[in-house]
């Protein structure tokens, strides 16, 4: 049955907005209100963007069965040529994706063609665009049976995309909350399986672009992704159920229990971020005379930051930087620790490193 779905076309016939659902939507709403609410409360949104980007980054991709470690990525970040974690690399690759799609939707709050392929690009590191081949088939990872064919056709797939992006960015096809909307998004992208890789992960970015776009959220701090990887087989089960036997309340449900999910756990990361930034500001203020909010900030965008980094934020010297740097290092209250990697000494941030460890292993 299910390698014969027929994709609808947007807006759906049905009526999705059940009373149990629109209970868990007004639920959803207040958890991503108060998550959207927290951004405020860092003085410098670029560490949000650096260390909760990257979070998205490493679940989505282990999704995929690409599995890596904070330490693995907070050092690709680097850039180190020395750096040779394929793992890091491909989830990096998908944080970059992720930051681009924001910094392209973020002004005129629209998702278009152009977009997703741009995305698309950064994603895979190539140009191979829409799927012109037919032959994908999408398998049992175990059994190896074909459940799902998706569009085949070139033009089939541009025309399905096509309607989609339209369903995205035009409010008038469907008033359903957009919460909803997003549920329906997510499968109808899964479903026309775009791409010949990638489909997933880009998928995953068009969930967290399409809540900023709507005005949910402002900028990339709600990691779906982390609720998947915890229920990934109900998630694969689910998206079949949809295409077996329309069961879209079930599927918009599991949806809504994410954003409610990964939105409680979200704000509380902020608010321990931003806890840790108040200890780390307190004992610097309180010991050294070259505290600034601007070291604070390094330190927290760069949980491995080096000299140079310091040296061009704070516009100071390289003795300087590298001076401020040691010091803190050398501080009892063991708020970075230096490590030499290759030829340079790299300072990382203790406590922030011992926070993202320990939320990673929080169910």
């Amino acid at each position: 049955m299910a390698a014969k779905y027929k994709i609808p076309y947007l807006p759906l016939p049905n009526d999705l907005e059940s009373k149990d659902i629109l209970k868990k939507v007004a639920e959803a709403r207040a958890a991503l209100a108060e998550l959207k609410g927290t951004h405020a409360t860092v003085p410098n949104v670029e560490i949000l963007l650096s260390t909760l980007a990257l979070q998205e980054a490493k679940d989505s991709s282990a999704i995929e069965n690409i599995i890596t470690t904070h330490d693995e990525l907070f050092k690709a970040e680097l850039n180190l040529g020395l750096i040779q974690n394929l793992a890091a690399k491909e989830v990096q690759r998908y944080s970059f994706a992720l930051r681009k799609g924001y910094e392209l939707i973020k002004d005129n709050k629209i998702i278009t063609n152009t977009i997703i392929l741009e995305i698309h690009k950064e994603l895979e590191q190539n140009n191979a665009g829409y799927r012109k081949v037919p032959g994908t088939d999408l398998k049992n990872e175990r059994t190896g049976e074909v459940i799902y064919t998706p569009p085949q056709s070139l033009t089939e797939i541009q025309s399905y995309m096509s309607n989609l992006i339209d369903y995205i960015n035009d409010d008038s096809i469907d008033d359903s909350d957009y919460l909803i909307k997003l549920a329906v998004i997510h499968h109808q992208f899964e479903s026309i399986h775009p791409f010949y890789d990638g489909n997933g992960r880009l998928g995953r970015i068009i969930n967290i672009l399409y809540l900023i776009c709507k005005g949910l959220l402002d900028y990339p701090t709600l990691y779906l992704s982390r609720f998947i990887i915890q229920n990934k087989e109900e998630y694969y089960s689910l998206l079949q159920q949809v295409r077996d036997e329309e069961s879209w309340n079930q599927w918009i449900h599991y949806i809504l229990d994410a954003v409610i999910s990964v939105s409680k756990q979200s704000t509380e990361l902020i608010k321990e971020i931003k806890h840790l930034m108040m200890h780390y500001k307190s004992v610097i203020r309180t010991n050294y005379k070259f505290y600034s909010q601007d070291l604070i900030n390094n330190i927290f965008k760069h949980p491995y930051t080096k000299i140079e980094f310091l040296q061009g934020d704070l516009n100071i010297s390289r003795q300087t930087a590298a001076k401020y740097l040691d010091t803190i290092a050398e501080d009892k209250n063991n708020l970075l620790s230096k490590v030499k990697i290759g030829r340079d000494n790299y300072y990382v941030n203790n406590g922030l490193m011992k926070l993202f460890t320990q939320y990673n292993y929080k169910l």
